[in-house]
């Protein structure tokens, strides 16, 4: 098996991965990723204990139990770049030898759900609603970067969206799933099933012009009008496609659940974003017990 150099898996003075600072031993096998550093202590505040904090850059974790269930949640930053960073060296905790350098022979797989907010496309899901993400479809080149194979099903999907959407075509668009079982499981009213858009940026990327023109000002629209066998397009953010993508090729189990802060077809937004996270989190929690 091959040792990888110390120049390509990158470990700090106290044999932790470089970015996360974090052991394998840190770690939990069930793990919910936030984008917002923030957010983190607003997960654990709801942990009967908090066995392990660390902090490094933007990624902070605490890793504690509810009842007997081991959870980890971890910022992730904004964008598919940081979610290359995190997804990598969650799955090198699990699935390296840090101290040989070598890949484990027995793969292990790890429970990702990621909380974030995003903004809405369709005037029925309202501000503050529950987005739980089928289908993520990446407009970053994050997996143009990783061999992978796209299911049928998926490549279809993508084939319809990259006719129907005009920026399809020039950014070469990507395409993953959610895991079946997660999904299953907050498959309830609460949470509104769709499929998730994954911008490159926030602005231009997700067709806001504020002084730079974007070159491609119907994308909201024509993301609002797509519909393929039933499914449409409920919203966008920036890290979910990449999670999903990373989680398949990784071997990992991956959901993304998003709390609408903005609705860009009524151009509303949240009167109380904090409010909002807190019962995405409260909400989304109820559900982990037995996962």
């Amino acid at each position: 098996m091959t040792v990888l150099a110390a120049s390509e898996m990158i470990l700090n003075e106290r044999g932790a991965v470089y970015h996360l600072n974090l052991r394998p031993e840190e770690l939990a096998p069930l793990v919910i990723t936030v984008g917002d550093p923030d957010r983190v202590k607003e997960v654990s505040a709801h942990f009967d204990r908090v066995e392990w904090q660390t902090a490094h850059r933007e990624f902070v974790t605490h890793t504690g139990y509810i009842g007997p269930q081991r959870i980890s949640v971890v910022s992730t930053g904004i964008g598919t770049d940081n979610i290359d960073i995190v997804l990598t060296e969650l799955d090198a905790l699990v699935n390296i030898d840090l101290e040989e350098r070598r890949v484990k022979k027995q793969h292990t797989a790890l429970k990702i759900i990621r909380m974030g907010t995003c903004g809405g496309l369709q005037p029925d899901i309202p501000t503050d609603g529950l987005v739980v993400s089928v289908f993520g479809i990446g407009m970053d080149n994050l997996l143009h970067f990783y061999r992978r194979e796209t299911p049928p099903e998926e490549q279809r999907l993508l084939d319809a969206f990259t006719t129907h959407v005009s920026a399809g075509n020039a950014v070469h668009p990507y395409i993953a799933g959610a895991d079946s079982g997660l999904l299953e499981r907050f498959g309830e009213k609460d949470f509104i099933p769709g499929i998730t858009v994954t911008c490159p940026g926030f602005y231009g990327p997700q067709g806001r012009r504020i002084r730079a023109v974007p070159a491609f000002p119907d994308l909201q629209e024509q993301l609002c009008s797509f519909v393929h066998e039933g499914r449409r397009i409920t919203n966008f953010e920036m890290e979910t496609a990449g999670i999903y993508g990373m989680g398949r090729l990784l071997g990992h189990a991956c959901l993304s659940i998003s709390t609408v802060v903005a609705n860009r077809s009524s151009g509303t937004f949240s009167a109380d974003g904090r409010k909002a996270v807190k019962r995405m989190i409260e909400r989304s929690l109820a559900v982990l017990p037995g996962i």
